[in-house]
């Protein structure tokens, strides 16, 4: 296929501009899952934040620290989602752009490349710390909304909230340490399948002086 198009021969799928049009969808998808994540997950820490009935000092047995708890949270988790939304909003639309085209030569035009580092920021703050502060958010939320009511009910929130947090940092862990190997593996194969064709072109050039030194000894010979 033409250079305006997406290559999709065996030979042009290692080509430098290919292998930055793949990192160019995968950066595109990355910005539009944080963006829609940060936005729901704000929202409703802002509306978690508004919406919660707190009672006068003398008339509450929360504890003063758990109600500070209750405020940075909330505060960490809007400013986290909102600085990965904001990335994502500053930088999708550019991506955007050159993807849409479906063009790989105008695949050097997108900043995904330069712009790498604040893109996996942006992921790892909506995927990761936002979530983990999510969830800390729910416990401390059930915490302030029920203690008054049942002091039980307060901390079945987080005695059910501990194994949940546990299996999540290990499915988070246990993806990132796969998809590092992925692209391990993935990166060999294509340095082996590289190797194979710089000897195969090689070869090649071998020949092609073999059969020019016949030809010139049997030029002479005449």
């Amino acid at each position: 296929m033409s250079g305006e198009t997406p290559i999709q021969s065996a030979e042009g799928l290692h080509t430098p501009a290919y292998l930055s049009w793949r990192k160019l969808q995968l950066s595109r998808a990355k910005l539009k899952a944080s963006s829609k994540t940060s936005a729901l997950l704000s929202g409703f820490a802002m509306v978690a934040m508004v919406e919660v009935q707190l009672n006068p000092p003398n008339a509450t047995a929360v504890p003063t620290e758990m109600l500070v708890a209750f405020t940075v949270c909330t505060t960490l988790l809007v400013a986290v989602h909102m600085l990965a939304l904001m990335i994502s909003t500053c930088i999708l639309p550019n991506i955007e752009a050159v993807g849409n085209l479906h063009s790989i030569s105008l695949v050097h035009e997108s900043p995904h490349e330069r712009l790498h580092w604040y893109i996996e920021i942006a992921w790892a703050f909506s995927t990761l710390l936002g979530l983990i502060l999510f969830l800390i958010e729910i416990a401390i939320l059930c915490w302030v909304k029920f203690y008054d009511l049942s002091a039980t009910a307060a901390w079945s929130a987080c005695v059910v909230l501990i194994p949940v947090m546990i299996v999540f940092l290990a499915f988070a862990i246990h993806f990132y340490m796969s998809l590092a190997t992925h692209k391990y593996e993935v990166t060999v194969t294509g340095i082996k399948e590289l190797e194979l064709l710089k000897e195969q072109i090689e070869m090649g050039d071998q020949d092609t002086r073999m059969n020019n030194l016949t030809l010139l000894d049997q030029s002479r010979i005449v």
